[in-house]
């Protein structure tokens, strides 16, 4: 179950299931990539006080269950992972580039949904899932 926070004057239990694709879903998430991007996000989210609750990839798209403050504003966080995700990776794999063109990792669209106390346990098991299609 998710856990209440109490911040100064508030309380709040706010998480997210992120998902986001490569552009062109190209599968180039894989490997020594796909542990680059892996401590990138979890730099990130620790640098921006954003909490993963569970996180995996597939070759071509990232999911992510996240717990926000209040103050977060969801297209800054989004925003902020990929576009400080791919120029971290552009910086330390710049072999991705001859898959992509444009120099662009990530496709510009995203899903996003709330995720209750109710659903947390089918959206934390689809997660884990995504490396056993």
């Amino acid at each position: 179950m998710s856990k209440v926070i109490h911040g100064r004057g508030y309380v709040y239990s706010l998480q997210f299931h992120l998902v986001w694709c490569v552009k062109y879903r190209r599968k180039v998430l894989v490997n020594e990539i796909e542990k680059s991007l892996k401590e990138i996000l979890i730099q990130l989210c620790k640098d921006h006080e954003i909490t993963i609750e569970e996180m995996e990839t597939d070759h071509d798209h990232v999911h992510m269950l996240i717990s926000l403050k209040p103050q977060h504003y969801i297209p800054t966080v989004v925003k902020t992972l990929k576009g400080h995700s791919a120029r971290r990776l552009f910086k330390l794999h710049p072999e991705i580039k001859r898959f992509l063109w444009g120099g662009h990792l990530w496709n510009p669209s995203y899903f996003i949904a709330t995720v209750s106390e109710n659903t947390e346990e089918q959206v934390r098991r689809y997660i884990q899932s995504q490396k056993q299609k």
